[in-house]
């Protein structure tokens, strides 16, 4: 019967005059009726004979292109109950689209007479119309091309008719591997299940979703179409006793309940299973009479085809099984996941482990498995790394935690990772293959950089997980702090070899992901947790960087073997005899590279030396932090972690105790530990040290008196001149304290360095033995003297003619002997000069001579201040400047410190050098001062290590360099250039 005006989508067309139309109700699947097209009449589709009408496929397409899924409102005109149809008028877009179809020639007008009677006389006239219009201009099945009607009868294939016998399934597997077919869904069997037309071919067949099983739809007894139960009569409206109609029931016998209890267990229906009929909708709404992208990843023993279906949502594509996952519709099946690829199969299993934490649909009732982890919420921190514990542990000590508070530093698990285990030597317990390789990897990578930090999970590890520590009660468990680590910089040479992007998640830490950086290279594997087990935030992540490892072949992952790395361990106890034997292999460097493996306590700590490949116990000669239980002990023990734990550092090694532990200086960067120790009030010097024996003595002095002029930490209450002790440590600073001694300047270079002579006397009469020699007088026998790189000879200085001491910077390349006319480039050891000199002006040394031997032309520069190079902008104003201030003037100089990073004499601008400061005597004035005032010089920041005497003398030195900076002088004639780099506070050069 006819109804009013109704709206709905249209969720498919079954044929071009008929459309399937769908309500709005929420919360399950909505009504739906099909609406035949009153007055029309179009092609019909293939049966089971095989054969379409004329244009029959055109027909329908051309209709469903224009409706599936747009918003139409529409009413039934009228109903044919002997062939159950509903005829009516569908409105989209504010026009009936009967009109368009017959205007196009996709259908005909029905004739006269019949249903056509129940058709109102002014549509009938108007598709009437349209219909000899769309004849007079050959549109659609009007078409006048020759031939046009046979062509558009499709030439389907037996398994478009039902017949399937004859379907090869695994070779249309194998011919369209990896291929997105198209495809048009016919019908949906379940949410799971679909019937499609494969493209162009019309190739009839079903497709299983894979990885993904549907609830099931159920099914009708066969009986039930020949016996009808009660249940399916009622829901005909027929009454189960009959006495709705009026009829009195019959009483039945014993024998007949007993025939008809039979009956009704044959013709039983079995019913839907929960949430199937919502997913089947779910998927007829999104893909039914839809062109999609047909994925074929195998086929069953059974013929049966196992693809990926693709849908459009507006520019993407959609996996329907991912999205029916995702809503909670089906679960994933590993007999056809296994066929699809990894990453594939990784994204619908996460899907369905979070549905299963939402408890979607399906998932309503499902209960998790007991695990021995739980989630932790919202803990965010940042701080930098101070120690690698292993592959996949790391200390970070928290930013906003105090200091040396229990809480600044924390461990951190990486979460769902395992790297190769570290093993225990003192339980002659071995690393795993590539242990070691991760753990350097990691503190290369990681010690002393700034992360951030976002705690997911702790667990619970119990006897039978791993060792439990010794200081727990028995039978308790300990448990572990999971989280995903982020290097806030890029890290150093990976910029290159990476391809894993920095992550900018909004309200997660930003960085690089340490731990996907571990697995991508075959440091670590991923863990394989249960199905409710807390997991990393960043699993999907880390599971496709640990593919790419395994392609690659990366490390673990490889056929090769690890690197095998013997350690001699001279700490442990019984190796002292073995300690006191290397020392003098140890001591043949001055320095030695060394790596700190542990903090054992303020002063001591375990080293490891890669060169000698050795591992040994080493201690700050001199210098004593408070012992174990003392007041400061654990803040000395935390300051020293901070500072050089598992940092590459320089050694020099003096001597070996009696219980084998080895006694020197340390150096992190350039800069003696010992000096921050005592200047933070954390050590103290021996009461029999004495600054002779130590590197740097003289400043560990400082350090200490720094630290008891301020009461810092072990100082606290410490009044001078109390004891005899501090009387002595008195009188020695005050006789080292560094005194103005006059000097001579013989020669400046740029960047404010320059040579000195301090010993005028002895340089003058070196100069009266050289000219007693006669050394003219003696000429050279070709051949007799052929001096070599590094010699010190007599040279004849280019400019006077006056013989000098002087080294071999280079000697000239040639293949016979030289001639007295090879060059040799020379450096005047007792003035600071270096040119070129012919063979003939060079003479052996004379023993007279000979002493001392390093030269009396000391290499200086300017303390407190930093002169430009000659290659920068105003540097050679600065060197003509310098020299101005010192030429052929007596001057006053005090060293401040001594640089001896830049070893052994090897020419000019080489060797030790001592930083100082020159002054002017009439005036008092410092140079460094006059460099300031003109603008040829800039001012060293002061460092937090820096004493009260050199902040003193470094606001005096602004005063001067405020005035350059007002008047726009040479440097600063372009206002205020001071770098980012240069604002940086550097750190103490390494000292002797």
């Amino acid at each position: 019967m006819a109804t009013g005006w109704l709206k709905g989508t249209v969720k498919a067309v079954p044929s071009g005059d008929s459309l399937l139309v769908m309500g709005s109700v929420k919360g399950g699947p909505p009504p739906e009726k099909t609406i035949t097209l009153a007055g029309l009449i179009a092609p019909k589709l293939a049966r089971r004979d095989g054969r379409d009408e004329p244009f029959a496929w055109d027909s329908r397409e051309y209709l469903r292109k224009k409706c599936i899924g747009k918003e139409v409102t529409f009413k039934v005109d009228y109903v044919v109950p002997s062939i159950n149809r509903e005829f009516g008028t569908v409105i989209m877009g504010g026009q009936n689209v009967a009109y368009d179809v017959v205007a196009d020639g996709w259908a005909k007008v029905r004739q006269q007479g019949g249903q056509n009677n129940e058709v109102k006389p002014e549509l009938l006239q108007e598709l009437n119309e349209r219909e000899m219009k769309a004849q007079t201009e050959g549109y659609g099945i009007w078409t006048k091309e020759p031939g046009a009607s046979e062509a558009s009868i499709r030439d389907l294939p037996p398994s478009a008719i039902g017949d399937s016998s004859g379907f090869d399934a695994l070779g249309l597997v194998e011919s369209s591997k990896g291929k997105a077919l198209p495809a048009i869904v016919e019908a949906v069997r379940d949410g799971s299940t679909v019937r499609v037309y494969l493209l162009p071919d019309f190739q009839y067949v079903q497709v299983y979703c894979a990885g993904v099983q549907a609830p099931s739809m159920g099914r009708r007894s066969p009986m039930a179409d020949i016996l009808p139960s009660e249940e399916a009569k009622a829901s005909n409206g027929e009454s189960k006793t009959g006495e709705a109609a009026g009829e009195a029931a019959a009483p039945m016998t014993t024998a007949q309940r007993l025939a008809a209890s039979n009956s009704a267990a044959a013709q039983a229906e079995i019913l839907p299973d929960p949430y199937a009929k919502e997913a089947k909708h779910f998927t007829e709404v999104r893909v039914l009479n839809r062109d999609v992208r047909i994925v074929l990843e195998g086929a069953d023993k059974f013929n049966n085809l196992i693809g990926s279906v693709h849908y459009p949502d507006g520019d993407s594509l959609l996996d329907l099984s991912l999205e029916l996952v995702k809503q909670g519709f089906v679960k994933v099946v590993e007999w056809s996941a296994n066929m699809m690829e990894e990453d594939a199969k990784r994204k619908l299993k996460a899907a369905e482990l979070q549905a299963k934490k939402d408890r979607l649909k399906i998932w309503t009732t499902y209960v998790p498995p007991q695990t021995n982890s739980t989630a932790i919420l919202d803990v965010n921190f940042s701080g930098k790394v101070i120690e690698v514990v292993s592959g996949d542990c790391v200390v970070v000590a928290d930013d906003a935690a105090p200091y040396g508070s229990p809480a600044a530093e924390r461990r951190v698990n990486l979460s769902s990772i395992r790297a190769p285990r570290i093993g225990n030597p003192k339980k002659e317990e071995k690393p795993a293959a590539y242990a070691r390789e991760a753990k350097e990897y990691l503190r290369n990578l990681l010690i002393g950089q700034q992360v951030n930090v976002t705690m997911e999970y702790s667990r619970k590890i119990g006897a039978m997980d791993g060792p439990i520590p010794a200081a727990a009660a028995p039978g308790s468990d300990r448990t572990m702090d999971f989280g995903s680590v982020f290097l806030v910089s890029a890290p150093k040479g990976e910029a290159a070899d990476t391809t894993l992007p920095a992550l900018a998640v909004p309200g997660q830490p930003q960085g690089t992901n340490i731990a996907e950086m571990l697995v991508v290279r075959g440091f670590a594997t991923v863990v394989r947790h249960r199905d409710f087990e807390e997991r990393s935030n960043y699993y999907e992540a880390l599971l496709a960087a640990e593919s790419k490892a395994i392609k690659g072949k990366k490390k673990i992952h490889s056929q090769k073997e690890s690197p095998v790395t013997h350690i001699n361990d001279l700490s442990l106890p019984g190796s002292t005899k073995k300690a006191i034997g290397f020392l003098p292999f140890l001591q043949r460097q001055r320095r030695l590279p060394a790596i700190v493996d542990y903090v054992l306590s303020g002063h001591r700590f375990k080293l490891l030396i890669p060169k000698e490949t050795c591992g040994i116990a080493f201690s700050l000669s001199g210098v004593r932090c408070p012992g174990r239980g003392e007041p400061y002990s654990e803040e000395a023990i935390a300051f020293m972690r901070r500072r050089i734990l598992q940092r590459d550092v320089e050694i020099e090694i003096e001597a070996v105790d009696k219980t084998g532990t080895f006694l020197g200086s340390l150096w992190e960067g350039k800069e003696n530990v010992s000096i921050g120790l005592l200047e933070a009030g954390l050590a103290k010097l021996h009461p029999s040290f004495s600054t002779d024996r130590v590197t740097e003595g003289h400043l560990l002095l400082r350090a200490e008196e720094s630290a008891k002029k301020k009461n810092l930490k072990a100082w606290e209450g410490f009044v001078e001149g109390e004891a005899e002790a501090n009387k002595a440590a008195a009188a020695g600073a005050k006789a080292l304290e560094a005194k103005a001694v006059p000097v001579v300047v013989t020669d400046v270079l740029g960047g404010g360095k320059f040579y000195v002579q301090t010993e005028e006397a002895r340089v003058a009469a070196i100069q009266k033995t050289l000219e007693g020699l006669r050394l003219k007088d003696k000429p050279m026998v070709q051949g007799m003297f052929v001096p070599q790189k590094g010699d010190t000879v007599i040279a004849q200085f280019s400019s006077d003619n006056s013989w000098n001491r002087a080294l071999i910077v280079n000697a000239p390349r040639q293949s016979g002997a030289p001639t007295a006319k090879s060059e040799y480039e020379v450096f005047y050891i007792d003035y600071g000069n270096q040119e070129m000199v012919p063979l003939s002006r060079l003479r052996p040394l004379d023993p007279s001579v000979s002493s001392p031997a390093q030269g009396l032309a000391m290499l200086c520069s300017l303390a407190h201040i930093r002169v430009p190079e000659l290659e920068e902008d105003c540097g050679e104003e600065a060197a003509e400047f310098l020299s101005d201030c010192v030429a052929n003037k007596p001057l006053l100089m005090k060293v401040e410190e001594k640089d001896t990073s830049g070893g052994k004499v090897k020419g000019k601008g080489t060797g030790p050098r001592s930083i100082v400061t020159l002054i002017e005597p009439e005036s008092s004035r410092t140079i460094q001062s006059l460099m300031l005032e003109n603008g040829l010089a800039k001012l060293e920041k002061v460092n937090r290590w820096d004493g009260p005497e050199k902040k003193k003398v470094h606001a005096e030195l602004e005063e001067f360099l405020s005035s350059a900076k007002k008047n726009r002088l040479n440097m600063w004639s372009y206002g205020d250039v001071e770098s980012d780099e240069e604002d940086t506070p550097r750190r103490p050069m390494g000292r002797r």
